[in-house]
């Protein structure tokens, strides 16, 4: 299963990004491809975060906008949406200890660890931090 973190949702989102068109393209595609795919909770908080920030975006989307991007992927019938269950905390204690993070990428661990704590083989990511978590395949799909 493919895990689409928050940079690629936001690129496929925004019109105005470099990457709009090909991050788009991709996401269409893995939405269609009746295999499962996924998108962890916290990635689609930050989604919400990043485009609707009038210091990032100007102007940024409208909350109403960028909840009905969530609702058009939703409609994808191989979407799982992951988030902590019983378990995880032993994943990310392993996660962080062993990519020895600290400070904000913790945030990055929590989404690894999501993801290897559901099974994700591989994380669809521009973030190259990830690099931290060697037991999680990550791919840039834009290149």
């Amino acid at each position: 299963m493919i895990a689409v973190d928050t940079n690629i949702l936001v690129y496929a989102h925004r019109e105005d990004t470099p990457w709009h068109e090909i991050a788009l393209d991709r996401m269409v595609d893995l939405a269609n491809s009746g295999a499962p795919w996924a998108i962890a909770w916290s990635s689609i908080h930050e989604f919400l975060a990043i485009v609707t920030h009038p210091k990032i975006y100007n102007p940024p989307t409208p909350l109403g906008k960028a909840l009905e991007a969530i609702r058009a992927w939703q409609e994808s019938p191989g979407l799982r949406l992951l988030g902590e269950g019983p378990g995880y905390f032993e994943t990310l204690s392993k996660q962080a200890t062993k990519g020895k993070v600290n400070g904000p990428k913790i945030h990055d661990a929590r989404i690894a660890s999501i993801c290897l704590h559901h099974g994700v083989k591989k994380l669809w990511t521009a973030d190259r931090d990830f690099s931290s978590f060697p037991e999680l395949t990550c791919e840039n799909p834009l290149v």
